[in-house]
């Protein structure tokens, strides 16, 4: 068994960062986000014992990292061991935004639908991405008027996500491994892991770069098909919609009123929900 990182006594010299990197296990579930992390610190030629030393600075400096970024991994290198202060994830900024453009349908792309579907459904049901990413497809039920989510935390109905549901459950039922999947989210291609296919369930990592990726998509659509009397008010919407992630996007859903799912992000809505108060007063 490898063991945990631990720091170097003072009189001690530290081992060569690529050979400090390999002693380690990745923390479990975490290891793709490991990686990452080791490859992103030994381009900078810092071992664990140097990264405990400075922090993330260098490396978010280096690579560009977001904030929402710096909380991932500083969370990743603390569950390896690696004694790192803990980042705050950054409040959505604004507090309050129109979300609806992420619900719009605008293509058949499967990737874009399943992205619309989501979207939709998590306006109004704002679960954490881990329960998205192990929610299945017989726990949502469509009626005439709602969807209907069931989970061992409850029940839920869903409003203004028929359309988009109705759409992603016709495109998935014309190609026979995603008609076949359980997954409400399942993966559209092959990824680089040996369980990886067609149909089956997407990592947290991945569902945060899918939603990524249509925010980023939804931001370019707003810039490029806005009349000449709201671009001001496209391209400010488009800018937030560029550094949005999923975790500032269920927030701002709580924040506008959304049933809480789970007890994650309810202080940082209701925090939201005030500034946005004062910002009026």
């Amino acid at each position: 068994m490898r063991a945990r990182w631990q720091p170097p006594l003072p009189e001690m010299p530290s081992p060569p960062p690529a050979r400090a990197w390999r002693r380690l296990d990745p923390p479990p579930g975490y290891e793709p986000q490991w990686r990452r992390l080791s490859e992103a610190a030994l381009e900078l030629d810092l071992g664990p014992d140097e990264l405990a030393g400075t922090g993330l600075v260098p490396i978010a400096l280096a690579r560009e990292w977001k904030p929402a970024t710096v909380a991932l991994y500083s969370k990743v290198a603390r569950y390896g061991g690696i004694a790192l202060p803990s980042a705050r994830t950054p409040e959505p900024d604004p507090p309050l935004l129109d979300l609806r453009p992420l619900t719009q349908l605008r293509s058949e792309d499967p990737e874009h639908v399943r992205s619309v579907a989501w979207c939709a459904l998590a306006l109004g049901w704002p679960a954490p991405i881990a329960v998205f990413r192990s929610l299945r497809r017989d726990q949502v039920r469509a009626t005439a008027r709602r969807l209907l989510v069931r989970t061992d935390d409850g029940e839920w109905m869903v409003s203004g996500a028929l359309t988009a549901w109705h759409a992603w459950e016709a495109l998935r039922n014309r190609f026979p491994a995603l008609a076949g999947s359980p997954w409400v989210l399942p993966a559209l291609r092959r990824g680089p892991g040996l369980d990886s296919r067609i149909g089956g369930q997407l990592s947290n990592q991945a569902l945060q770069a899918t939603f990524t990726k249509h925010a980023m998509h939804t931001a370019r659509h707003l810039r490029a098909t806005a009349a000449p009397f709201r671009r001001e008010e496209a391209e400010e919407l488009a800018t937030a919609y560029r550094e949005l992630s999923y975790d500032s996007y269920r927030r701002l859903a709580l924040a506008a009123g959304a049933p809480p799912v789970s007890a994650r992000g309810l202080v940082r809505a209701a925090r939201s929900v005030s500034r946005a108060r004062r910002q009026a007063d």
